[in-house]
């Protein structure tokens, strides 16, 4: 398939520019793969959608305040958002504008003295400091890292610090938000293990190609970049025995979904894994390990549309978007949800 077969037409009032006025009160696109059908619903009436027996597997990965605002040595403004640490006192970065970073370049950021000292060849920079380190500077002057279409306000607010964050975030790494997971609330996690629903985490830490455009001239060339994952024991054993027994392994969003089928093995079973998640989904993707998705809407032309429309059909999810621009449903990270069952 070719890219230009991911596109879609999205009005720019349909971008979410702040969350639901609380977590649960989003709205809820349930897609019927078997029958090629649309339910307009309510994400507060997931413990009804929902069935007793379901495994529901969340990402517990905590969003970094990855976000820090710099100056050149001219005094001129440069962004930098810290992606992983190579040392406690150099990391690798996006920055903007490039052309201010090449090598040798210095910045100050909050008193911290900063060095480019390389470029990668995904174009990230090597970010030194010197009086210090990287995690110290973003504990002190870290900002959410929202994406680049929330463009509402300037700088984060207070409400960011909190909705931009899921209530079961637990281990630090990731920069950017598992969004589908924004959605719940601590009440709606009790309501859910109350209809029996099993409530288990993994942890994968979203890296900058989650809001990457593919720029591979095809599908078949694109490969997202490995995302550092942990999937422990007992949940591996938990999705096993859910598959044994007939019952259903629901992925709350799409970094769910690739841990857990990278972690497929031969024999169909998912294994534990503590490195890397490193499948890239496409359409004719045979899925092992879930059997339906909760997720948010996503661009067009991202690798992320592609692995939903590998999910259902490339059909199916463009007329699911096409019903929810007709219908009012708010777009991506802090909008509305699609159920594909």
């Amino acid at each position: 398939m070719a890219l230009a077969d991911f596109d879609y037409d999205l009005p720019a009032a349909s971008i979410a520019q702040a969350p639901a006025a609380t977590r649960d009160a989003a709205r809820l696109l349930v897609i019927d793969r078997a029958s090629a059908t649309l339910a307009d619903r309510r994400i507060a009436e997931l413990p009804e959608l929902l069935r007793s027996g379901d495994c529901l597997v969340v990402n517990d990965s905590r969003v970094i305040p990855a976000r820090v605002l710099a100056e050149d040595a001219a005094g001129r403004p440069v962004e930098l958002l810290f992606l992983e640490a190579e040392t406690p006192g150099r990391w690798r970065a996006l920055v903007r504008p490039g052309r201010r970073c090449r090598p040798g370049a210095t910045l100050a950021a909050g008193g911290a003295r900063l060095t480019v000292v390389a470029v990668s060849e995904d174009g990230a920079r090597v970010v030194e400091r010197h009086d210090g380190t990287i995690e110290e500077l973003l504990a002190a002057h870290g900002l959410p890292p929202l994406p680049p279409y929330i463009t509402h306000h300037a700088k984060p607010v207070a409400e960011d610090w909190e909705r931009y964050q899921t209530v079961y975030a637990r281990t630090p790494g990731s920069v950017a938000a598992p969004t589908a997971g924004l959605h719940f609330s601590d009440a709606l996690l009790d309501r859910l293990r109350a209809r029996g629903v099993e409530v288990r985490a993994l942890t994968l830490h979203v890296g900058p190609a989650t809001f990457r455009p593919i720029t591979a001239a095809s599908l078949d060339a694109h490969a997202l970049p490995p995302e550092r994952a942990c999937v422990p024991a007992a949940l591996a054993a938990a999705v096993n025995a859910a598959r044994r027994q007939g019952r259903r392994v629901v992925a709350v969003g799409t970094t769910v979904a690739r841990a857990l089928e990278s972690a497929v093995g031969d024999d169909g079973r998912v294994a534990p894994v503590d490195g890397h998640a490193t499948l890239t989904i496409r359409p004719g993707h045979r899925f092992r390990a879930i059997d339906a998705l909760l997720t948010n809407f996503h661009l067009p032309r991202s690798s992320l549309l592609v692995l939903v429309s590998a999910f259902a059909s490339r059909a199916l999810i463009l007329r699911a978007y096409r019903h929810a621009v007709t219908a009012g449903y708010r777009f991506y990270s802090y909008g509305d949800a699609t159920l594909i069952q």
